[in-house]
């Protein structure tokens, strides 16, 4: 053989080698074990990658579902194996790193892994780490953009992305990049994931669902469109019957748009076999649904969420919803008793926690018809809110916190029933008689009547 034509032949054998690396599929076994881990059939999901590693060895999709997995079970049980399971992060990354260098899900699939860290990280307030895994994952998903800008996938990441920094404020981006290189807008993500979700219209995209979930999500926390976020969820392929990832997403959507019917509906028919990872958050979302409708067994979950939930969040806070509902019963003892436990359990990292304990360490209950009013209007029953404060006048009230609360609630609901110039009467007395108190009711009324 001429001398030139084997280099060349060695060097290119050399040169593909190095290119070359593992598959990643989502073959219809990969699939089907994805599937089962979004409808934390976890057990079920087990048993497919087991099959999945004996049938595709090469396939390396078995190692972002099972990070996938883990994840999921420590950001909604919060279980104490921390350690133990993010000991597996470096190891996933090391081996999805040897996937097929020309191929898209390279770094997308490192990208994934550490996002899904990162928001374990940020809960349990590794702050930092949590940061950096964020940058590092964002700085993959540009690169991955630029080689493959028709990926949808990874258009549908960086799309959140940069729809979130997009929302920090204007005068804390400049040191946002400086520091990390993050950048984008909110109208930009939301494009992004709208050039997703017509893809997945028209073609057999295996995040479709993620997808859908991420844009209802953006529509309403960054762009405050709750009409746009229910209609883009409940018109999807979600399967609340089958799925508990698809339970949370409805309902946490239909109670934060007015919906809390439809919640307590979706989340009452959600399935409850055996082969179900426990979501007990589910518990304590039906309970506090039916307390701002005033179902009178709504504390039936609560309790099975307080006593059955080992993490750290929302302990508190559901022992100050026990509270409540037993002081709107007219049992002062139990209110007492369930804010003591307020003291002992769990921790105050989260604002609802941190709310909770507030009000043990005051001692002050607060005023059962004012509670009542806040409950349903929370709910979106805002007729009903309205009703319980219609007979009422300001002096009916004993303390300045309370006068002030009864003002700024008349407002809200005024507001919500579409009579504006009613609401900022009351809005404007709330400032008046509350700018030099340390009460948050008179900030919050300025903001309202500035909205309006």
């Amino acid at each position: 053989m001429n001398f030139k034509i084997f280099c060349l032949v060695f060097f290119s054998l050399i040169i593909n080698d190095l290119r070359a690396g593992g598959q990643f599929e989502f073959t219809p076994l990969a699939r089907a074990a994805y599937e089962k881990t979004l409808a934390l059939r976890f057990d079920e999901a087990a048993q497919l990658l087991a099959q999945l590693r004996k049938n595709e060895p090469e396939n390396l999709v078995v190692h972002y579902i099972e990070n996938y997995a883990d994840c999921v079970k420590l950001f909604i049980g919060e279980e104490n194996d921390f350690k133990k399971l993010a000991a597996n992060e470096e190891k996933r990354l090391s081996i999805l790193r040897g996937i097929d260098a020309r191929s898209p899900y390279n770094l997308f699939a490192q990208a994934q892994t550490r996002l899904l860290w990162a928001m374990n990280r940020a809960k349990l307030g590794e702050y930092w780490t949590a940061f950096n895994e964020t940058t590092t994952a964002f700085e993959q998903l540009e690169r991955n953009q630029k080689r493959f800008p028709t990926f949808m996938p990874n258009k549908m990441s960086l799309g959140i992305l940069h729809a979130v920094v997009g929302s920090i404020p204007d005068n804390y981006k400049w040191g946002l990049k400086l520091v990390s290189g993050m950048n984008g807008t909110v109208q930009q993500g939301q494009a992004e994931i709208e050039d997703v979700i017509r893809f997945a219209k028209t073609n057999d995209f295996v995040f479709e669902q993620e997808a859908v979930v991420m844009y209802a999500f953006l529509m309403l926390h960054l762009q405050n469109d709750n009409e746009s976020a229910w209609s883009v969820v409940n018109s999807a392929k979600l399967k609340p019957k089958e799925n508990l990832l698809a339970t949370f997403a409805l309902a946490n959507v239909a109670m934060r748009t007015g919906r809390n019917d439809k919640a307590i509906e979706i989340l009452q028919n959600r399935p409850v076999s055996a082969g179900f990872y426990p979501f007990h958050f589910l518990d304590y979302m039906l309970g506090l649904a039916k307390l701002y409708r005033g179902d009178g067994d709504a504390d039936v979950y609560l309790k099975r969420f307080a006593y059955n939930f080992k993490g750290r969040n929302y302990r508190k806070e559901v022992f100050q919803r026990l509270a409540w509902h037993e002081l709107l019963r007219g049992d002062a003892a139990a209110y007492k008793a369930n804010m003591e436990q307020c003291k002992t359990v769990g921790r105050a990292d989260v604002g609802g926690d941190k709310n909770a304990l507030a009000e043990a360490k005051s001692g002050v209950a607060p005023e059962p018809t004012l509670l009542r009013a806040r409950l349903s209007f929370d709910g979106g029953y805002y007729q009903a809110a309205f009703d319980v404060l219609k007979n009422k006048k300001e002096e009916n009230f004993g303390t300045t916190a309370q006068k002030l609360e009864y003002n700024y609630r008349m407002g809200r609901i005024l507001q919500m029933l579409k009579k504006p110039n009613d609401a900022i009467k009351c809005y404007d007395r709330t400032i008046q008689t509350g700018k030099n108190t340390r009460f948050y009711f008179a900030c919050n009324a300025a903001l309202q009547m500035g909205l309006i």
